[in-house]
């Protein structure tokens, strides 16, 4: 059974469209949650006094504060990070120490205990935006040399609305947006790059094998024969994320969601946005001029 993606190409286009809708508004106004990393909290390294006094444990005694917390080489050592209300004063600041403080109790003994004030956030948050603005550029670059024409401004489209679908998606879900937000940024377009690529070079392949086919067919064969290699690559991403969705524990859970939408994401533009865009060169003076 060939499925026929060029029918629902301009389906393709309205939903599309209103994923980027969705994702400015929300930008707008909702914004993105910054996470600690971002918005500056309360750093505190740990050691459990007795091995009965674990993370689970930790976290379910801080749950009022929803506390990020993460184990720190063999030591038994547990890293936990506490955010603060923005704008939060000095005594504030102070005062939420000495809360957690006596939560902990005496099940544990601190090695360090830092604050992480709003400029040291923002110096991270433009850190992030430079990060993911250089790997764009070089997306960008690698996309228009490795393309020319209608692959080239395809990649090109499909590439800044996997951008903006996933910062929207993290605006929209309030996941917190912190430095393995932006990762999971660059890992899930990184993902959906390498699916375009894919799905392009089989359409090059069909366009020397079938000369006269038209243009709407000769896409569906070349995405009908890359099906398989596509489910199974993204089958088997998503059930791993949703193993560390299920045993990683709260840590990893909001990775796990990210990573799973980033890979759904990825085909959808695969499919339908950048294979869709095609239709409307002429793809067969852009292998030649490619010299393919």
């Amino acid at each position: 059974m060939k499925l026929k993606f060029m029918k629902y190409r301009k389906l393709s286009y309205w939903i599309a469209g209103a994923f980027i809708l969705l994702s400015v508004i929300s930008l707008m106004f909702r914004g993105l949650n910054y996470g600690i990393d971002f918005a500056g909290g309360i750093s505190m390294e740990v050691t459990p006094v007795t091995a009965d006094y674990t993370i689970d444990k930790m976290r379910a005694a801080l749950d009022e504060f929803n506390p990020e917390l993460q184990s720190v080489g063999d030591s038994g050592a547990v890293l936990v990070r506490v955010g603060l209300p923005r704008g939060a004063t000095d005594a504030q600041q102070n005062e939420r120490v000495t809360e957690i403080k006596n939560i902990l109790g005496d099940n544990v003994e601190y090695s360090q205990v830092q604050i992480v004030g709003p400029k040291i956030g923002g110096e991270l948050v433009r850190g992030g935006i430079l990060a993911i603005l250089f790997s764009f550029i070089l997306m960008s670059v690698y996309v228009w040399v490795r393309y020319r024409g209608g692959y080239a401004i395809g990649s090109f489209i499909s590439l800044c609305l996997d951008f903006v679908i996933m910062f929207g998606f993290f605006s929209i879900t309030g996941l917190e947006f912190n430095q393995t937000a932006i990762a999971v940024i660059l890992m899930g377009v990184g993902y959906s790059i390498n699916d375009k690529v894919v799905n392009y070079d089989r359409i090059e392949e069909n366009i020397k094998k079938y000369h006269k086919m038209p243009m709407d067919d000769l896409i569906d064969l070349s995405v009908n024969e890359m099906m398989r290699r596509t489910i199974m690559t993204g089958l088997s991403t998503i059930l791993a994320m949703v193993a560390l969705f299920i045993f990683g524990g709260p840590a990893l859970r909001d990775f796990s969601i990210a990573m799973t939408f980033a890979v759904v994401m990825g085909t959808f533009t695969s499919i339908y946005i950048s294979n869709v865009i095609l239709y409307h060169f002429n793809l067969r003076d852009d292998t030649i001029s490619n010299g393919k």
